[in-house]
């Protein structure tokens, strides 16, 4: 299933693909595509409702976050080993964690506005993951099974605030509109094996971004292993995994930074495409 939430932010309803590509309205089945519907039991009743029956959403409305009042939002860093050599770090022993705050989730379409004194900001094509069961010890083994689906996170970094301002990457990670999530959420028996998925993002037409699950150093299922040991994963929760080579940061002889204006364009096999122009924050 692809589950998505569209209108207005703040006031997005849920929604479902049809096997037609058209949007459907949910509402009258769920309050919303959160957390509290994502377990295996919830996602199989949607699966059994005849889509066709459902209202017809007509135009073209705005794509919401694909999740609804996500806890958390957890990003891996240098966790591709292409990604790392570009940037001249060392591959790392354990899973890298960093927190992007929820208040930076942002529509797949939507403006990433970039704050004031801004000059080095970035982008970065992800894989989430989306938690529909609650675990914790889980080993690598089991932790798929807690996977209710997937989505594309554009984890958009500002690298001076990120490395330059003392302390942790989170103040480049967490300025306002700095996670599009979307467009939808694609359930995990749909995506299959989530190490095979290639990923690509482009630039004012220009292709930056070209990489594949294959090459991440950590694995979902253990970077879903890693981070139970020391803390409960809730239904809801997202987990951004990631990002190939090609960033702004790693361009030779010099990198390369989002301005006023750009384009960007990303996508991932199954999982849809995101755009998102660039603004200054006033």
């Amino acid at each position: 299933m692809k589950l998505v939430r569209f209108g207005e932010p703040g006031a997005e309803k849920p929604g479902m693909i049809d096997h037609n590509g058209d949007l459907r309205d949910l509402s009258e089945q769920v309050d919303d595509i959160s957390g509290a519907i994502l377990s295996d039991a919830s996602l199989d009743v949607l699966r059994t409702m005849d889509q066709m029956k459902l209202p017809l959403v007509e135009g073209n409305p705005r794509l919401g976050p694909c999740v609804g009042d996500v806890g958390k939002f957890m990003c891996i860093g240098l966790n591709f080993s292409d990604h790392a050599a570009e940037t001249g770090a060392a591959i790392p022993e354990h899973p890298i964690l960093f927190m992007k705050a929820t208040s930076a989730i942002n529509g797949p379409n939507d403006d990433v506005i970039m704050p004031r004194g801004s000059t080095q900001t970035d982008w970065e094509v992800e894989l989430g993951v989306v938690i529909g069961t609650a675990c914790k010890y889980v080993s690598e083994e089991d932790a798929l099974d807690y996977v209710a689906g997937y989505c594309i996170c554009n984890d958009v970094s500002e690298r001076h605030f990120q490395t330059k301002l003392t302390g942790q990457w989170t103040k480049g990670k967490s300025c306002d509109t700095f996670g599009p999530t979307g467009p939808w959420l694609v359930t995990r028996d749909e995506v299959g094996d989530p190490q095979n998925l290639s990923m690509w993002l482009d630039v004012n037409g220009q292709r930056m971004q070209t990489g594949n699950t294959s090459t991440m150093i950590f694995t979902v299922a253990q970077c879903i292993s890693h981070l139970s040991q020391m803390f409960t994963l809730h239904p809801g929760d997202v987990i951004s995994t990631g990002t190939p080579p090609g960033v702004g940061m790693g361009m030779k002889p010099d990198p390369v930074y989002l301005k006023a204006g750009d384009v960007m364009e990303l996508g991932i096999d199954k999982l849809g495409q995101q755009r998102q122009e660039v603004r200054a924050d006033g």
